[in-house]
């Protein structure tokens, strides 16, 4: 039995599963808020801790017993240790000794990953990344962060700041994301797009024209990338143009990527997922404008498998992994 902890800046989410022959079977599921100021890092984990104990109570076999915890959060955290230091998203979780505190609780090893990192594992055994020895993968979500699968084994640099991605400077101005103009985030994430469209938007309605995915109620503010990937699916052209821009720009990105690592495979998740027939062909055609040939030939930029089922396998994933490791793996 295993057990993964989703710690998110506005939810925390718990997860039993088992890993058997056929992958990764997720049996339980909890989650409880985690944004309410007077919820201390230690009033969240306790309250993990006896979601975990009543999932595993629900779902063990006679006999099984907890192997371990997987625990997933935002950076910076240092992994090898443990600890969680002061997120952006998490106000006061100052090198909180995470895996101390649930190995503690749970009376089993618990381990650590930065989220993006979590995911690259978790596409690589059980979706998109399988069979393949070097893999990036891409969240593309509300921000843009990387995993990097270099050689049958992630790579999460000096201080887990590998596969930092979306600090990529792709122009010289642009949307600002991961606190920088114009960066890979800035164009690829859906903070990123929601900016483009708001800015697109302004000048149409400036013209005295209609723009189909701009809200009655907030006006520009409440431009989400969401409304733009539906716009598109119903036919919108600006809602088009929007995507095609941000699919330009992540082919960009991803040009870099493939000079630089030479990946088989790019997964990307998210928005990419729900959104390839709009991304795709801009994105392709700046790869191939700006990449090696030969780096282009032998990588396949896909859309990642797992869906929103990928945080409860990513955490399982962390514990799965750090168990092998404990047994003698070598990824």
């Amino acid at each position: 039995m295993l057990v993964g902890i989703d710690i998110g800046g506005t939810k925390t989410a718990i997860v039993a599963g088992r890993e058997g022959p056929d992958g990764l079977t997720v049996l339980g599921r909890a989650a409880f808020p985690t944004a309410p100021a007077e919820r201390s890092w230690q009033v969240v984990l306790a309250a993990a801790a006896a979601e975990a104990r009543r999932l595993v109570e629900r779902h063990t076999d006679a006999g099984e017993r907890l192997s371990g915890v997987g625990v997933t959060c935002g950076g910076p955290l240092d992994s090898r240790r443990g600890l969680v230091l002061s997120p952006p998203n998490l106000p006061g979780w100052d090198e909180v000794p995470v895996t101390r505190e649930l190995g503690q609780a749970l009376g089993c090893p618990a381990f650590l990953k930065n989220d993006a990192n979590a995911c690259a594992l978790a596409e690589w055994r059980y979706g998109a990344g399988r069979g393949v020895r070097t893999m990036v993968f891409l969240t593309f979500g509300t921000g843009m962060g990387g995993g990097l699968i270099i050689d049958g084994r992630l790579y999460e640099g000096t201080n887990d700041l590998g596969g930092e991605v979306g600090h990529l400077k792709v122009a010289e101005d642009g949307p600002e994301g991961y606190g920088k103009r114009g960066s890979f985030e800035g164009f690829c994430s859906g903070g990123g797009i929601a900016k483009l469209a708001r800015a697109a938007a302004e000048e149409r309605l400036s013209r005295g024209e209609r723009v189909g995915f701009c809200p009655t109620a907030g006006g520009l503010d409440a431009i989400s990338a969401r409304a733009v990937g539906e716009a598109a699916a119903a036919g919108d052209p600006l809602a088009r143009e929007i995507l095609a821009t941000s699919g330009t720009y992540l082919g960009r990105g991803l040009a870099l990527i493939i000079d630089i690592i030479n990946p088989e495979r790019i997964v990307i998740g998210s928005i990419y997922a729900r959104c390839t027939r709009f991304l795709q062909p801009s994105m392709q055609a700046a790869i191939e404008r700006e990449a090696l040939p030969a780096a282009v030939r032998v990588c396949s930029v896909v859309p990642a498998e797992l869906g929103e089922a990928i945080g409860d396998y990513a955490c399982l994933t962390v514990a799965a992994d750090g168990i092998w490791k404990q047994n003698g793996g070598s990824t």
